[in-house]
């Protein structure tokens, strides 16, 4: 853990709470939760899955794990995720700030660092009902971040909106 994070607040998504409270003034929040399948099978390989990075690689990003790290979810883990946008590749460097793994929750969140195109956190998490309803729920907290990235924000704020509606098809049974 060389750099710090781009914000101050690392954890403010609450991804093993199934009710977001926290406020972090200054940020865009984001939250929605979309039932994504059904039944044990199921839930053993998505929650498997979101913690093997399947959301981010199924929604086209390749994650760049530190030399020696395997491609798992990790608390305290640095790497870099790569957005491929035609022929660009845009490194957005990230920690993760918070892991869950229980055996009716699953996932974790990421804090962004700097060079990143955003400032924030972001969270996604699997989750199952007593009925054994599987269901996805995406948090974030975005605001412009500093440097160079700052006067390309708006157009980061489209591309987050492109990226969500992928990651909410991206584990469907």
């Amino acid at each position: 853990m060389n750099e710090p994070l781009s914000y101050s607040d690392p954890g403010a998504t609450e991804v093993a709470e199934p009710v977001w409270r926290r406020a972090t003034p200054g940020f865009r929040r984001f939250e929605r939760t979309v039932v994504i399948g059904q039944g044990d099978d199921f839930w053993v390989e998505v929650s498997s899955r979101i913690l093997e990075w399947g959301i981010k690689t199924r929604s086209g990003f390749s994650i760049e794990p530190a030399k020696g790290d395997a491609l798992r979810v990790r608390a305290g883990a640095d790497l870099s995720l790569v957005a491929h946008v035609g022929p660009l590749r845009i490194r957005e460097p990230v920690r993760i700030v918070t892991v869950v793994a229980r055996r009716d929750r699953s996932g974790f969140a990421y804090g962004t660092r700097p060079g990143h195109p955003v400032s924030g956190e972001e969270a996604f998490v699997v989750h199952r009902g007593p009925d054994g309803t599987v269901s996805l729920t995406l948090r974030s907290l975005t605001r412009a971040p500093r440097g160079p990235w700052r006067l390309l924000y708006p157009i980061a704020l489209v591309a987050q909106r492109f990226y969500r509606r992928r990651y909410l098809r991206a584990l469907l049974a």
